[in-house]
């Protein structure tokens, strides 16, 4: 079968691809919800055992950001307790009007059986698409599990029910600030090779 893809691009797409932070993004340029939409379409094509698609996306922009701030940092001053931060609370309160969008990524469990862990798997594979398209379309982008992705409390607000997970957000904005070069291990030093 012959690529019609050069297999160089796409070594050099994933090679490339870094996380871009909130303070890296042009302030205040949006981009357009058409490639959003395409970027989520590649998402859509990510690797699923039993085809359960199990990733779900919320996506705020305009004053959806506004109402993402005012929720995670007030739903993190009520649930924190002693372990209060302030300058947690005020991050929250001001990262997502840094970005364009802010796409929440949700797990919803299905009824296939599967263990959960495989489905966890398959919304990775869904953000690694995201993250991968954004950085083709030369935007910016990083997954961030902090704040209240873990909380119970903050499940209905991204539409997820009490069984399935909110596993985190994937921030976007075009890049006015690159990232430095990345650096990795050599694959040798993590890799067995059975031969016989």
């Amino acid at each position: 079968m012959n690529s019609l893809i050069d297999p160089q691009q796409v070594n050099d797409l994933i090679r490339t691809r870094r996380s871009v932070f909130a303070a890296q993004f042009v302030p205040g340029k949006i981009i357009p919800d058409d490639l959003i939409w395409q970027l989520l379409e590649n998402a859509n094509w990510a690797p699923s055992h039993k085809r359960t698609e199990s990733w779900r996306f919320t996506v705020f922009t305009g004053v959806g950001l506004q109402n993402l701030a005012d929720f995670q940092a007030e739903l993190y001053k009520q649930t924190a307790g002693p372990k209060f931060n302030e300058g947690k609370y005020e991050k929250l309160q001001t990262t997502p009007g840094q970005c364009s969008h802010v796409i929440a990524i949700g797990l919803h469990r299905t009824d296939a059986g599967l263990p959960e862990i495989e489905e966890i798997e398959a919304v990775a594979c869904a953000v690694q698409n995201l993250a991968l398209s954004a950085h083709a379309y030369g935007l910016g982008g990083f997954w961030s599990s902090g704040g209240i992705t873990y909380l119970e409390e903050a499940k209905a607000f991204f539409g997820l029910r009490p069984e399935d997970k909110l596993l985190g957000f994937f921030n976007l904005g075009y890049v006015r600030v690159p990232p430095p070069a990345g650096k990795r291990g050599p694959v040798q030093e993590k890799v067995r090779w059975v031969s016989e």
